[in-house]
C-alpha cells in the first residue's frame, strides 16, 4: 500500500542522504536513504546500496554525526508562526502548516480548542480543505465535551456534556476529516460518545478530566474495544477510512489515546488514583497510547523519563500542544478565544495564569525527550511510528522504508535541524 504525495506537488528529483538511520525503534549506523520520485527508494546499510542504481541522485550534504530520520507526525497541534488553527483564517492556518513542515513536522492534526457552536463550524469548515488538499493529516478536536473542573486554558462558557445534535453537526461539517476528539469520560451522555466516534472511526481521547481511576479505566476499554470492533486486526478486513495522508491500513485505529497525561487531570495520589493511574496502566497493556508534552514546560523530565520507561515507548506519543507563538518572540497572543502571554517560552492565559500550550516544535519535544533520558531511538519512535499507526497510516508515512512516502528529517549530533524532505521535496530549514 502506498501513500501519495500531497495533492499539487510534483516531484521527480532524486536526492541520496548518508548517515546514522533513526527509524521504528532501531540506530542503523552508517546508512544510505535514497529518493526518487517522491518516495524512499533505497533505506539501508551502505553496504548493500547500489550507487550505479542512483547515478543522476543529487547528494544532500550533512555535518559529520548526522542522524537520518522520519518525518515527525504531531497529532496535537494548535497552530504556529502566527497562525491560530481554531481561529485562524485560511492563509494563517496555511503559514502555520508551511512552518511545521520546514520545521520537522511534515504530518500533523490541527487542534481546535472549545469553543462556540458557530466557531466550531467555522474551523471545521477552514480547515478542511487543507485536509483536503494533504497539507494536514486532519483535524483534532480538543474539545467541547471536557470536564469544567480541568478546563485549564479551555474557556469554560463553552463546555458542555456531549451533545448528539451538535456532535452530528460537527461530523457532517468536518466530512471524514475529523480524526480525534479529546473527552471527559464521567460526563453524562460520554459513553454515547464514545461510541459514536468510534463508529466514524474517530480516536477519542480521554482527558481535560476530573474522572477517578474506575471511570476512566471502564472508559477507554470500551473505546479501544469499540475501535477494534469497527477495524478488526484482520489481513481479510476492509482497510479503514481513506485519508490524505494515504489509504488507511487493514486493523487501522484500533486504540484511544490520552491528551497530554498529568496536564488537565488530577495528579496521582496514593489514595485517590485518579486517571493517570489507569491511564499508565492501560498504556503498559498495550490498550491506549498517551501523549506526553515533553518540552520541558508541561512536565518535569524525570515524569517523561519514569513514564517510558513504565509503558516503553510503543506507548507513548510525543506532542507539542503548540500555539500560535511556536517559532516568534515572547509576546501577546491568542489560543482560540483566550488571550495568552508568552514569557520565557511558556504560553499562559493573561486571565488566570493557566498553561496554555507549548511554544516548543515536535523536533525540539524530540531533542528535549533524549535529553531526559530516553534514548534516540525511542523518543523518535514515539514521534513517528507510534503516531502514524494511530491514525492508520503505517503503511505510508512514520519509518524509512523503502516504497513510502519520502517524508525525511536530517538533524546534526546535536539533535538540531539540517533539512527536510517532504513528500521528496526538499523543503530546507524553517
Amino acid at each position: 500500500m502506498q501513500t501519495p504525495a500531497p495533492r499539487g506537488t510534483s516531484n521527480t528529483a532524486a536526492y541520496l542522504l548518508s548517515g546514522a538511520m533513526i527509524s521504528d525503534g532501531h540506530v542503523h549506523a552508517d546508512s544510505v536513504v535514497a529518493v526518487s520520485e517522491g518516495r524512499i527508494a533505497y533505506a539501508g546499510p551502505r553496504s548493500g546500496y547500489r550507487a550505479a542504481d542512483f547515478a543522476r541522485a543529487e547528494e544532500i550534504p550533512l555535518p559529520p554525526g548526522s542522524s537520518i530520520l522520519p518525518g515527525l507526525i504531531d497529532l496535537h497541534c494548535h497552530g504556529a508562526a502566527g497562525g491560530d488553527f481554531p481561529t485562524g483564517d485560511g492563509q494563517a492556518c496555511r503559514t502555520a502548516v508551511d512552518f511545521l513542515h520546514r520545521s520537522g513536522t511534515t504530518t500533523l492534526l490541527a487542534s481546535l480548542v472549545t469553543a462556540s457552536r458557530e466557531d466550531l463550524l467555522k474551523s471545521l469548515a477552514i480547515l478542511r480543505p487543507l485536509a483536503v488538499e494533504g497539507l494536514i493529516a486532519g483535524i483534532h478536536s480538543e474539545g467541547p465535551f471536557l470536564s469544567h473542573a480541568r478546563c485549564g486554558a479551555q474557556n469554560p462558557h463553552w463546555l458542555r456534556s456531549p451533545d448528539p445534535a451538535l456532535l452530528d453537526e460537527l461530523l457532517l461539517a468536518a466530512d471524514g476529516t475529523l480524526k480525534t476528539m479529546t473527552y471527559a469520560p464521567e460526563l453524562p451522555g460520554a459513553r454515547e460518545l464514545v461510541t459514536t466516534l468510534a463508529a466514524h472511526g474517530i480516536v477519542p481521547s480521554l482527558g481535560h478530566t476530573d474522572a477517578d481511576a474506575h471511570t476512566a479505566a471502564a472508559s477507554l476499554t470500551e473505546a479501544a474495544e469499540s475501535l477494534v470492533a469497527r477495524h478488526p486486526a484482520d489481513p481479510a478486513s476492509p482497510a479503514g477510512p481513506a485519508s490524505p495522508a494515504g489509504p488507511a491500513s487493514p486493523g487501522a485505529t484500533t486504540r484511544p489515546t490520552v491528551t497530554h497525561l498529568f496536564n488537565g487531570m488530577p495528579p496521582l495520589h496514593q489514595r485517590n488514583p485518579g486517571p493517570v493511574a489507569a491511564c499508565l496502566r492501560l498504556a503498559r497493556a498495550g490498550t491506549v497510547a498517551v501523549e506526553l508534552i515533553g518540552d520541558g514546560v508541561h512536565l518535569d523530565p524525570e515524569t517523561v523519563r519514569m513514564v517510558f520507561e513504565l509503558v516503553g515507548a510503543e506507548n507513548v506519543v510525543l506532542v507539542t500542544d503548540s500555539m500560535a507563538a511556536t517559532g516568534l518572540p515572547d509576546g501577546d497572543y491568542e489560543l482560540g478565544p483566550s488571550a495568552v502571554v508568552v514569557h520565557d517560552g511558556v504560553a499562559s492565559l493573561r486571565s488566570n495564569g493557566a498553561l496554555a500550550g507549548g511554544t516548543a516544535t515536535l523536533l525540539e519535544v524530540v531533542r528535549r525527550t533524549i535529553d531526559a533520558g530516553i534514548s534516540p531511538a525511542d523518543a523518535v519512535q514515539s514521534a513517528t511510528a507510534v503516531p502514524a499507526k494511530l491514525l492508520g497510516l503505517e503503511a505510508g508515512i512514520g519509518s524509512l522504508t523503502a516504497g513510502i512516502r519520502a517524508d525525511i528529517v536530517a538533524v546534526d549530533s546535536d539533535f538540531r535541524l539540517v533539512t527536510v524532505l517532504r513528500a521528496g521535496r526538499v523543503l530546507g530549514r524553517p
